[in-house]
């Protein structure tokens, strides 16, 4: 054994790598390695960075102003305007009298709210049928915003509604009036026009 390693000795030399029963990488491999797992070290911290900064700025979603001006009284005829509802959530509805707040025989407005009380659909405005109908599961709604068709526990809500200063509605979603609380009597309930 001896002599074997002694002429191995003999014919590579001190330089191992020219040995064939040795089984080294080769340099390139070796580098690949390298590279490929620098990248992958590079790309995983680059993926934590970019979710770092994504909770930084977290999806928001913004409402519309739960206050808005509707332009002055004149502007509207009597029945519901549908201009307000997508935008604001809000049907402005001009009758000759309101008996159910009180106001049998004077002329005014008021803002109802656009969100059925059964489970939160939008009912839609039938001018046929004059009632706002529920598409979701068939509630229905007189003109007033009182339920009398379908599962609607409740009537629908009124917002508050005055005159600015400026002689424009001023809608205020921030207040809202229930008919079963005996709020619909409320001077800011309805607009007398």
């Amino acid at each position: 054994m001896a002599t074997s390693e002694a002429s191995q000795q003999a014919t590579y030399g001190n330089n191992p790598a020219r040995d064939p029963n040795r089984r080294d990488p080769s340099r390139r491999k070796v580098m690949g390695t390298l590279v490929a797992g620098w990248g992958l070290f590079l790309l995983a911290a680059h993926a934590g960075l970019l979710g770092m900064v994504r909770y930084l700025f977290p999806n928001v979603l913004y409402e519309p102003p739960a206050t808005f001006k509707a332009g002055p009284p004149s502007n509207y005829g009597l029945g519901v305007d549908e201009t307000y509802k997508e935008s604001y959530g809000t049907w402005l509805v001009r009758v000759e009298s309101d008996p159910l707040s009180g106001r049998d025989g004077i002329p005014g407005m008021y803002a109802l709210s656009t969100i059925c009380t059964h489970l939160g659909c939008i009912p839609n405005w039938q001018p046929a049928a004059n009632k706002f109908k529920c598409p979701c599961h068939g509630s229905g709604y007189r003109m007033s915003g009182m339920n009398f068709e379908g599962p609607a526990p409740r009537p629908l809500e009124r917002w508050r509604i005055v005159l600015a200063t400026d002689g424009q509605i001023l809608v205020d979603k921030n207040q809202k009036y229930q008919w079963e609380k005996g709020q619909w009597i409320s001077p800011e309930a309805y607009l007398k026009v």
